[in-house]
């Protein structure tokens, strides 16, 4: 007998395909159920989808094309993941296929059913080798000592003792149903809080399964690291897995298999991991749940916070949200106006270790030109001399944002971008960090023949070379120079450079180290007392509203590196401090963070957007075209706004549509961007509206004044305009 079902597949939503396809069967398919179906000249992953309300049946003379083969030996998946992806679609404005599909591992989705069945049949026993009496011998003695040591080990870990705090908010965690946002200062041991719920959760329930996630790939091994020394000597060693992009494709798969089994029960990983098949969810931890690394940026714009708090509504999962800064939308839904989320707090650092001592340079009293103030240089050579660590941030990369001649003011600009490239000294590079189009510098102006270019501004390469000049006749206690490490994304390009840097800071090697935004924030440097933001003031004046708020989260949590142990910081008599060098140093953000007041900075931030009628008291979403053009961009977007008003979609009087304007970086890889914002004040309205156009918007497409279009895509609320 053959079956009609309806199949997920990656097809992405501006394509117009459709949500779902339908196959025919030779057997009934489980709803879940991952498949290889036919779509054009190629096979793809599928995943059989529920029956759609109100399908029309098949029209008669239509042949359908039959399901390619089964992925048997993996277990359908769930209907809650399946409603989660539904949901993500839904209120993304993407394919059901694109998102189910690409939530799955790269290492599956090319698998035929006779790879997987290898790839999931047990290895063969080896053939024992011969041996030697005495080699037989001593295997029997260490087995006997690996057995002893195994009988000698505790079935848990000792638990470090939780202080009033930490206490109090636990006993929050396990009387209340929530959703938590746990409002903790950097240092308070907001981690120890989670290791604890998570172990009363497995305490409670032998199948129940943890998710926590981190917003970016260089937390996961220090927090894998603390998990895996946690459970694994009670639930063994498949009890913690990982997953994130830098994973190998089989290492992914690895991981997803153990979860969506329950073999693993504690999944860690980054905003990927929000989609992960976690069939007996009890629990979903979200730490630096401000971080805007949650928010996807390509493809489907999911934001995997807000999903974590859809998905553990959906199935009953407490949700905890751990943040020293929250996000502006967090702390206002924990007000108790608002009452969404339970606010819990933790405002001390754990022992008798302090936040650090906040000190503002006005860079308008200074030497002209000064990279480094002299008073902050004298901090740093006065750690140095007492084998203290310093951390530099400077959240750019490279040597200098942009060559640039005097004679006839060329500067590096990208052909391909309208943007400049990065001058990279260590290879004679100019790079552009946005299509990544690379050439060599050249020997003198390509202009006019000046041999005198100059490179503008700052980078995380030029700081490093300055510091080595500057403290270049500094030494330490043993009486060795001192030492000037640099991490960020060129220094950690190569697989496990990243871990390899960390343990040299870790270990004492480095004594200043200059970095990106990626290790300012989660890090648990024990030495590091002093934490320096030396050109931050460009936040200050974007156009971007968000911009203080990210500015002010930033310089937080790097200020919460220095300091950390308190013993350290008693041993060395030490006073740990966050140095600001500022043109603008009495601007409100900087007199938030020199109290580390954040909840007074959150209230005239909210004040702000609450006169001027932006999130959370309102609603956005934005429509972007890519085309040859800037012309055929904008014009796409006008005709959308006009075919919107001739149909009269639904709730198009609480929508109010901007007119297109370029984006802020217009060309990037020789495509011009275009960006059209839309508000309400009513989320739903704001989502059926979007809902509405979206056939609109693919009839648009396909009429032939628009051919010059290369995509468009709507990203509902954005995080950056």
């Amino acid at each position: 007998m053959s079956h009609i079902v309806h199949v997920a597949v990656q097809t992405p939503a501006h394509s117009a395909v459709g949500d779902l396809l339908s196959y025919r069967s030779d057997e009934e398919l489980a709803p879940g159920t991952l498949v290889r179906v036919p779509l054009g000249k190629r096979e793809m992953l599928g995943v059989v989808w529920d029956q759609p309300a109100g399908a029309e049946p098949i029209p008669e003379g239509i042949e359908l094309r039959g399901i390619a083969g089964v992925l048997e030996g993996i277990a359908p998946l769930s209907q809650e993941w399946r409603r989660l992806v539904a949901f993500a679609a839904h209120y993304y404005q993407r394919s059901v296929g694109e998102i189910a599909v690409s939530a799955l591992p790269p290492h599956l989705r090319d698998m035929t059913p006779e790879q997987l069945a290898r790839r999931l049949a047990p290895p063969k026993a080896a053939k024992p080798k011969s041996r030697s009496k005495k080699a037989q011998a001593e295997a029997i003695e260490e087995t006997a000592e690996t057995v002893a040591e195994v009988a000698a080990t505790p079935a848990t870990i000792p638990l470090v003792a939780l202080s009033a705090e930490q206490t109090l908010v636990f006993e929050q965690i396990e009387q209340k149903s929530g959703p938590f946002l746990l409002y903790g200062s950097t240092g308070s041991g907001k981690t120890e809080v989670y290791l604890r719920a998570v172990q009363a959760l497995l305490d409670a329930n032998p199948e129940a399964q943890a998710l926590v996630m981190v917003p970016e790939i260089n937390l996961t091994p220090q927090l894998e690291e603390r998990f895996v020394a946690r459970f694994t000597p009670q639930y063994g060693k498949d009890a913690v897995v990982s997953m994130h992009s830098g994973m190998t494709n089989p290492q992914r798969l690895k991981s997803w298999l153990a979860a969506h089994t329950g073999r693993a029960r504690i999944v860690l990983g980054t905003r990927m991991a929000i989609f992960a098949s976690v069939p007996q969810l009890a629990l979903i931890v979200v730490d630096e749940e401000h971080d805007a690394s949650y928010k996807q940026q390509e493809g489907a714009r999911y934001s995997a916070r807000d999903l974590a708090l859809w998905r553990g509504r959906a199935v009953g999962a407490k949700v905890i949200l751990g943040s020293a800064t929250p996000s502006l939308e967090s702390w206002h839904a924990s007000t108790p106006e608002v009452g969404r989320y339970l606010r819990l707090n933790m405002p001390s650092r754990i022992g008798s270790a302090s936040l650090p001592k906040v000190r503002l340079v006005d860079m308008t009293q200074q030497p002209k030109r000064a990279v480094f103030s002299p008073p902050l240089l004298d901090a740093i050579t006065e750690r140095v001399k007492r084998g203290e660590q310093s951390l530099i941030l400077l959240n750019r990369r490279g040597f200098a944002p942009v060559l640039f001649c005097a004679d006839c003011s060329w500067k590096s600009d990208c052909p391909h971008c309208s943007a400049h490239q990065v001058f990279h000294k260590g290879d004679r590079t100019l790079r552009c960090h946005h299509c990544g189009f690379t050439q060599r510098v050249p020997f003198a102006c390509p202009t006019c023949g000046n041999p005198d270019i100059l490179p503008l501004g700052k980078g995380t390469e030029q700081l490093q070379e300055e510091l080595e000049r500057l403290l270049r006749n500094v030494q330490r206690p043993d009486g060795n120079p001192a030492r000037v490490g640099r991490i960020d994304a060129d220094t950690t390009k190569t697989k496990g450079s990243l871990e390899k840097q960390l343990a040299q800071v870790h270990a004492g090697d480095v004594d200043v180290l200059v970095g990106t935004q990626m290790v300012a924030k989660g890090h648990d440097f024990r030495r590091i007392t002093l934490v320096a933001a030396v050109q931050p003031d460009s936040a200050l004046y974007s156009s971007d509203y968000r911009a203080p708020e990210r500015l002010f989260c930033l310089l937080m949590q790097a200020a919460g590196r220095a300091g950390r142990d308190a013993q350290y910081v008693t041993e060395q008599d030490s006073h740990p401090e966050m140095w600001i060098q500022s043109h603008d140093a009495q601007n409100a953000v900087y007199a938030a963070l020199r109290k580390h007041d954040y909840p007074a900075f959150a209230k005239q931030q909210l004040k702000e957007r609450l006169d001027a009628g932006m999130p959370p008291y309102a609603f956005q979403a934005i429509v972007r075209a890519d085309a040859r053009t800037q012309e055929a961009a904008q014009a796409f977007l006008l005709a959308a706004t006009q075919v919107a008003r001739d149909a009269n979609l639904p709730y198009l009087d609480e929508v109010f549509i901007y007119p297109p304007i370029p984006m802020a970086v217009q060309r990037v890889a020789n495509v011009e961007r275009a960006q059209m914002l839309l508000e309400a004040t009513n989320r739903s309205a704001l989502l059926r509206f979007l809902n509405a156009w979206q056939q609109y918007l693919h009839w648009l497409r396909g009429l032939t004044e628009h051919r010059p279009l290369v995509r468009w895509l709507v990203d509902v609320d954005p995080l950056s305009i």
